[in-house]
């Protein structure tokens, strides 16, 4: 897929994102589900400071701010960048990321604020991509090391990941009623 795709396809999950907030009731927007898991507080947290920090590796990428290495994406990484999404087993959280980055009980406005944070550092990061050199690398906690191109896309599958949990959220809500 084509960088301007990726971008296509990244700000149409932000939109999906936004549009959400405008349907989830507000009385159900922190609520834990009673079988567990996250609230839609915590998936928009975890999601929104996960792009974020995702970006901040892709610009240290196109800016060649990486520790020079020889090493590259893990089988992991390459099984999700092939495929475009992640796999259907359930995954947690490494600790990596959940000890950086813990996912909090937001409100819909610091939801609404982080999804315009993000659309902005796509914004301003994506046209450094082009001219970035693919040998320069910055550590996923899951995936290895990846380049500017393979975060941005990272970026894309995450966000989409995340818009299905979303709506499992929902459903467990609607089969309590």
């Amino acid at each position: 897929m084509s960088i301007s795709k990726e971008r296509k396809a990244i700000d149409a999950a932000l939109d999906e994102y936004r549009k959400q907030l405008d349907v989830i009731p507000d009385e159900l927007f922190d609520v834990t589900p009673e079988d567990g898991g996250w609230s839609f507080a915590e998936v928009y947290s975890h999601i929104m400071q996960a792009t974020l920090g995702s970006s901040i590796a892709l610009e240290r990428c196109t800016h060649g701010n990486c520790e020079p290495t020889k090493k590259g994406i893990n089988w992991e990484g390459r099984i999700l960048l092939l495929l475009g999404k992640f796999p259907p087993v359930k995954t947690t959280v490494p600790n990596a990321v959940s000890d950086k980055m813990a996912a909090n009980k937001i409100s819909k406005e610091d939801a609404k604020n982080l999804i315009i944070k993000c659309r902005k550092r796509v914004e301003t990061t994506m046209p450094l991509i082009a001219e970035s050199s693919p040998a320069n690398r910055y550590k996923h906690p899951r995936m290895g090391m990846l380049n500017a191109r393979q975060w941005f896309k990272f970026i894309r599958i995450h966000l989409e990941h995340h818009l299905k949990q979303l709506n499992r959220i929902k459903n467990k809500f609607n089969a309590a009623k």
